[in-house]
């Protein structure tokens, strides 16, 4: 009977040995690159490690600093201001019901009786919520004792996140470039204003400040528009029993 030779039986257990050879060494290999890399890690934390220590340190420091300015020099700052806002604000609102306002609405931009006024609270209060509301007060100060242009470089250096303290800023400079008879600044300020939002109080005031400015100017079609807005979406306003006549007269001119 002849005998069969399976093929390939003895190559096969070879070729296992040769296999479980080559894992085994790449397994090493792959090992001994993990301890070389390992050991130049720790070769490099050593050599660098006060770096390291110093950069986290600073870290630290730069972290607590912070809290400590915060607690410690920023909330005390932000109190003494609103101590000394509270003193100029009380001379703004006697003096806006007072026949003598000029001198009271000195002592709130001033100060007086040992207290700071709006413009030494923004020169030393820098970035404080009372500074900014300083920069607002002392604007409309200005704009109550006719300096107009101081009134315009205050109001314009006002912001917040108060729509409507944002929109009465807005239309208060418009109001100092009417003064100075600059119309179309004027007009531009009040059309601003009456878009930073959409309420009950602010919105009608400007549009129909606008609206007769922009008529002045000869813009008497986007003056129509704004003061018929105002007769069809506040027409409970002070604004909406004047536009009438008004709307009357610009649309006669049209003709």
């Amino acid at each position: 009977m002849a005998t069969y030779k399976k093929r390939g039986a003895k190559k096969s257990v070879t070729t296992s040995k040769e296999n479980e050879e080559v894992k085994e060494s790449t397994t090493a290999e792959v090992f001994e690159t993990l301890d070389t890399t390992a050991s130049k890690t720790e070769e490099w934390v050593v050599k660098y490690q006060n770096i390291i220590l110093t950069f986290i340190g600073l870290i630290a420091l730069s972290v607590l600093g912070y809290l400590g300015y915060s607690n410690y020099v920023l909330v005390p700052k932000e109190r003494e201001a609103v101590s000394e806002l509270n003193q100029a604000q009380y001379y703004f609102d006697l003096a806006v019901n007072s026949v003598e306002a000029d001198s009271l609405y000195s002592r709130a931009l001033n100060g007086g009786e040992g207290k700071y006024g709006f413009l030494d609270i923004i020169e030393n209060y820098k970035g404080t919520p009372a500074a900014k509301l300083a920069t607002y007060s002392a604007g409309m100060a200005y704009l109550n004792t006719k300096d107009y242009n101081n009134a315009i470089l205050y109001l314009d250096q006002f912001s917040a996140d108060d729509v409507l303290l944002s929109a009465l800023s807005k239309g208060a400079i418009g109001d100092a470039f009417a003064q100075l008879d600059q119309k179309e600044d004027a007009f531009d300020y009040y059309v601003t204003a009456a878009q930073i939002n959409n309420n009950m109080y602010s919105t009608p005031k400007y549009l129909y400040k606008a609206a007769i400015m922009g008529a002045s100017i000869g813009k008497i079609q986007q003056a129509l528009t704004f003061l018929k807005r105002i007769e069809k979406e506040f027409s409970e306003s002070t604004e909406a029993e004047l536009v009438g006549v008004q709307i009357g007269k610009l649309e006669t001119l049209l003709k």
